[in-house]
């Protein structure tokens, strides 16, 4: 009996802890001034100058924010909503409407500052991984990243 309400305790506890959120941060630093480097990261559509996975992208606006349909080069749709930016202190923050990436619940900011002589660049996401481990799922954001991160510091210099 005892063993019983143990497991069943513990079952109880298992149902009602929160499932956490995985985390990805990557960042680079860019031989460029935080002016320049925003203004090659540019407006939320301006990813898919840098971004070498992207094929083309698209603006338009749901309710009254800005969302980009992202084309990938190689094929899929990546549908993504600006939920904040700030141009002063150089940041945007989005979120995954839809797409083929192994996450849900994803909420990614972007943000440049000065760092020496030139910048530093951050991009963060928080998400839950979704039909793949928790491993592979931060691997592929932060596939996405370090891509990104490098196509930024390519085209800034």
């Amino acid at each position: 009996m005892r063993k019983t309400i143990i497991s069943a305790a513990a079952l109880v506890a298992v149902s009602i802890t929160p499932v956490f959120a995985l985390e990805v941060t990557k960042t680079t630093m860019v031989a460029a001034s935080p002016d320049a480097v925003w203004k090659t990261i540019g407006g939320f559509c301006g990813i898919g100058g840098w971004h070498p996975v992207v094929e083309t992208c698209a603006l338009s606006k749901n309710g009254g924010k800005d969302q980009r349909t992202l084309h990938l080069k190689g094929g899929g749709l990546l549908v993504e909503q600006e939920q904040a930016r700030d141009d002063k202190k150089m940041s945007y923050t989005y979120t995954i409407v839809s797409g083929p990436l192994p996450v849900e619940d994803y909420k990614s900011t972007i943000m440049v500052e000065k760092d020496g002589g030139g910048s530093k660049v951050t991009w963060t996401g928080s998400f839950k991984a979704k039909g793949a481990p928790d491993d592979k799922a931060k691997e592929a954001i932060g596939g996405v990243y370090d891509a990104g991160l490098k196509g930024i510091a390519t085209k800034a210099k």
